[in-house]
């Protein structure tokens, strides 16, 4: 019998790693704000075919344009794109999408996947683990608000150095540790 991983659960390991990693190492210096504020939206899609997948991130920006309250939506695609080679062709689709939609300038995507390799990286390098997360996913961000976030930091050029330096001080072994204890122990 195969353990189903509930929503819930998927929602736990997403806000421990979000709590133990992005906002823990400050990965992300404005994600502890909207945390707190109860402003991310935790979205949970079990599809895992492309074109269903792309009508939940257009659902998702389509909220967000109604909801002012829900300033950024992590959405999770549980059951989808293993593979990251197959997340990154997602990806752009879904890049081009939010441009053909008209959102181009009001949302942008960030993302993030288990098996994150940056182009021409290691695969072993942990300033991987900048970008991975316990389950593929798409960061919506309101764009406006991502401008007003960077401006009042005081080195926004110098977050994404900072944090391969401080990845890689941490080592693999410590990445590896971190995200793998976003999970139950049961999972």
């Amino acid at each position: 019998m195969t353990h189903k991983t509930s929503d819930q659960d998927i929602k736990d390991a997403t806000l421990t790693w979000l709590k133990s990693i992005i906002i823990e190492y400050s990965i992300c210096p404005f994600a502890k704000r909207e945390l707190n504020r109860g402003s991310i939206r935790f979205s949970v899609n079990h599809d895992t075919e492309i074109e269903q997948c792309l009508l939940s991130l257009i659902l998702e920006c389509d909220r967000l344009d109604k909801e002012p309250d829900i300033e950024t939506t992590l959405l999770i695609y549980a059951d989808a794109f293993a593979e990251f080679d197959d997340y990154l062709d997602f990806l752009e689709i879904a890049e081009s999408l939010l441009i053909e939609q008209g959102y181009e300038g009001t949302y942008q995507l960030a993302s993030f996947h288990p098996d994150y390799c940056f182009q021409g990286s290691d695969p072993d390098d942990a300033a991987n683990y900048t970008n991975r997360s316990p389950y593929p996913m798409l960061h919506l961000l309101r764009e406006a608000s991502l401008e007003q976030a960077v401006a009042g930091h005081p080195d926004p050029e110098n977050i994404p150095q900072r944090n391969i330096e401080l990845t890689r001080k941490l080592g693999l072994s410590k990445m590896q540790a971190l995200l793998a204890a976003c999970f139950p122990a049961d999972q």
